[in-house]
């Protein structure tokens, strides 16, 4: 896995590549954690690249949500696609999350 970030419009901008599973969640959560911890309260997190999201993934997600819940901040999601838009929907995270069809798109409305 490999995680960018990086900022638009003064969000922060995570884009993932490969895969989020049992090994590199935690890396995932981490590295969302430090924004969090560094005073972020939106994250934008582009899936465009992930190849593959288990449930340990899925759980890295929620449990990073909540955190920015917590704080009065949020978490949003772009470029979803095949097997990974496929497991955001069976899971329910559609409904959960806000999802945008691009990072222009979400930026405009952030």
């Amino acid at each position: 896995m490999e995680i960018n970030t990086r900022k638009e419009k003064g969000v922060p901008l995570v884009s993932v590549k490969g895969r989020i599973d049992a090994v590199t969640a935690p890396d995932f959560e981490k590295d969302l954690s430090d924004l969090i911890a560094s005073g972020e309260k939106t994250v934008l997190v582009n899936l465009g690249e992930l190849e593959y999201i288990s449930s340990a993934g899925l759980r890295s997600i929620l449990a990073t949500a909540k955190r920015l819940k917590a704080e009065n901040g949020k978490m949003v999601f772009t470029g979803l696609k095949g097997p990974v838009e496929e497991v955001f929907k069976i899971s329910g995270f559609y409904s959960i999350f806000t999802i945008f069809e691009s990072e222009e798109a979400a930026l405009n409305q952030l």
